[in-house]
């Protein structure tokens, strides 16, 4: 990995080839307007009243990314954190804007895995900025919440608009943790039962591994949220507090879901090498009673096929077929010994 502290170009190091498109939400007290934006030239101003929320998908065009952060005063450390999609998530407030990386799982895709998709959140002034890798209709509830003015939505501040994109994240969030502690849940019922034909062992390790993605998420989130309701920065105004601690408190919230996953992870951990090993003894158990069985047969066949002058089965006209009884009413003999003593 480059030190981009050495280097004055940008990249987007991502896999998704998606065409930049910027959408303006544009709104006030009275009104709500979208519009699609087609170049830099185009990008909105704030009126009296008024507060833009510009949506962002696909950052592919690098040069339209920078010039949207540059139209709005954001410094080219923040460009290169949006441009990264490997960056951690992170809450950063600068003197003039309020930044936030992260990410949220949206539809499955191969073999069941969530889809990452990159999201920043960038607040300054009366603009709300929204980033994504991918074209996804993610906030499309934020936006048919601000046309509708629910909760009269469009009459509170930027902040209050904050809030609410990154509570739709932390949602997501919960929904995920939710989906990873059913399938463990039904991985648990199988291992109980020991009725399991698939390999649960490779289930729980992708299980393991979205819990640890999730984890990664939500904790430097939960870290440096509290960053943003610091009443000695003044950031957020008195009537928008409360909706910041009902967001913590469902952040917190997600964190203990993912906890609980961890639990019901490591205890599902031991239970299958536990029923790995109660698979093994009654593998071995098995086997010993069939060689068992086999081996008082074996002791016979091995006296009669010493071959001396002077046996004197050798010349019985019905030796062989006293051999054989005497094999099979061996075998049955052991058999019964096992079942009355519960072996098999």
């Amino acid at each position: 990995m480059k030190n981009n502290l050495l280097s004055e170009k940008l990249a987007y190091n991502g896999k998704e080839v998606v065409r930049t498109r910027m959408t303006a939400v544009i709104y006030s007290p009275s009104s709500c307007s979208e519009s699609e934006i087609p170049d830099l030239d185009a990008l909105p101003e704030t009126g009296i009243g008024e507060i833009i929320w510009l949506r962002v998908r696909g950052l592919t065009d690098v040069a339209l990314i920078e010039g949207i952060c540059r139209h709005y005063g954001i410094d080219f450390l923040t460009v290169q954190d949006i441009m990264n999609i490997h960056h951690k998530s992170k809450v950063e407030i600068h003197d003039d804007y309020v930044f936030i990386v992260s990410k949220i799982y949206a539809k499955p895709c191969q073999e069941g895995e969530a889809c990452k998709e990159r999201i920043r959140l960038l607040l300054a002034d009366n603009v709300v900025i929204s980033f994504s890798d991918r074209d996804s209709s993610f906030f499309d509830d934020v936006s048919s919440a601000l046309h509708k003015d629910v909760l009269k939505i469009r009459a509170r501040s930027p902040f209050y608009l904050m809030s609410v994109l990154f509570n739709e994240m932390i949602y997501n969030y919960i929904s995920e943790a939710v989906l990873i502690s059913d399938a463990l849940e039904e991985i648990e019922d199988e291992l109980l039962t020991l009725a399991s034909g698939r390999d649960t062992g490779t289930d729980i390790q992708k299980l393991r591994h979205k819990y640890l993605n999730l984890k990664h998420t939500l904790t430097p989130l939960k870290e440096q949220f509290p960053l943003l309701v610091r009443s000695d920065l003044g950031l957020i105004r008195h009537d928008d507090m409360p909706f910041y601690r009902d967001v913590y408190d469902h952040l917190l919230n997600a964190m203990q879901e993912i906890d609980e996953c961890r639990e019901t992870l490591s205890s599902l951990m031991d239970l299958y090498i536990s029923n790995n090993g109660l698979r093994m003894n009654d593998i071995m158990r098995k086997l010993t009673i069939v060689s068992t069985i086999f081996i008082p047969m074996t002791f016979l066949a091995g006296v009669w096929g010493m071959n001396f002058n002077h046996m004197p089965e050798l010349r019985m006209p019905y030796g062989y077929l006293i051999a054989w009884g005497a094999f099979i009413l061996s075998g049955i003999a052991c058999y019964f010994i096992f079942r009355t003593r519960r072996w098999e």
